[in-house]
């Protein structure tokens, strides 16, 4: 199987897109401070899952790259209570990113529990 397949990249690569698109409506002088933060770290989220599944043969290094991706997530997350706080987005467009961001926080831990489901030895 290819880390593409994986439940916990797919998720993640569809709110680092829907993120991308949202933060285009920060306001400019947010370019270099919350709209990059948001932007680095969902993407960070993804990036850490496909390094993560390359390295399943070391199970070690596995959950290494997990535990990297989720405390990406936590800082989504954060970002994305600034967000809300700074009245970038609306509550409703918090609610339901916020939403996705835990689920995708669930499914990596999952896989950090659970490293022999995913090729680990």
């Amino acid at each position: 199987m290819d880390f593409k397949e994986l439940l916990a990249y797919k998720k993640s690569f569809e709110l680092a897109m829907e993120i991308f698109e949202i933060s285009k409506t920060f306001p400019k002088e947010e370019t270099y401070s919350l709209t990059d933060q948001i932007r680095r770290s969902s993407r960070s989220v993804t990036a850490n899952i496909a390094e993560s599944y390359r390295k399943r043969r070391y199970v070690n290094h596995f959950i290494s790259k997990l535990t990297d991706s989720d405390a990406e997530n936590s800082e989504t997350s954060t970002w994305l209570e600034f967000s809300l706080k700074c009245q970038y987005i609306n509550k409703e467009t918090f609610d339901r990113l916020n939403i996705k961001n835990i689920e995708i926080g669930k499914l990596i831990n999952y896989m950090i529990n659970n490293p022999t489901k995913f090729g680990c030895n």
